[in-house]
């Protein structure tokens, strides 16, 4: 499910259910045998960035779906697609700041103030933001966007970032084709993200 529709409506436990463990394999449930992943209450997260390209950057709380494994104990928390595990921001928010910094050439700060619901930036970070090159040297590494076809190795942390945006771009589907690059970037990144 995306965002918007979770958000409206938290699914039910047997709506988002993973058809298997992703820690043991195990089947959920297996055909003809007892249910293995039992719904284990929800946990609540928080995103950061804008909730549509070109709209003021936000923090919303979403809530994940847990479920246990009967087999192997493991807790496992679905979210809507657009949530990264181990990320703050949204993969349509990070998308949407690369294609800032790396199509658009817009600065560091401007990407920031675009994508950053933080207002107080202290001096040393004014002109800056690290999570472009944070995000940009993931994505070089295959921890994000792993799909995305990478330039040389030669290629600057611009490079890097406006490849993946461009990929990132062409998931968002032929509808979009008349969408500017970085609002294509943003749509297309939901997509890309599971």
């Amino acid at each position: 499910m995306d965002l918007k529709s979770w958000q409206e409506r938290l699914p039910a436990v047997s709506e988002v259910r993973p058809g298997r463990c992703p820690s043991c394999q195990a089947a959920s449930p297996p055909v003809g045998g007892a249910l293995r992943l039992h719904g284990h209450g929800t946990r609540p997260r928080q995103l950061w960035g804008p909730p549509v390209a070109g709209a003021p950057p936000v923090i919303v709380e979403v809530m994940g779906q847990r479920y246990r494994c009967l087999s192997c104990g493991a807790l496992v928390v679905v979210v809507p697609r657009s949530v990264l595990a181990g990320r703050r921001y949204s993969a349509s928010a990070i998308a949407y700041a690369l294609a800032l910094w790396g199509l658009a050439l817009a600065t560091a700060a401007s990407v920031r103030a675009r994508v950053n619901p933080a207002r107080h930036v202290g001096d040393a970070a004014a002109g800056t933001w690290t999570s472009l090159r944070r995000w940009t040297r993931a994505v070089r590494e295959r921890r994000l966007f792993p799909t995305v076809p990478l330039p040389a190795a030669s290629a600057t942390w611009r490079e890097v970032a406006a490849s993946a945006a461009a990929a990132l771009a062409g998931q968002a589907g032929p509808a979009s084709r008349a969408w500017p690059s970085e609002v294509r970037a943003f749509a297309g990144a939901a997509r890309a993200a599971r």
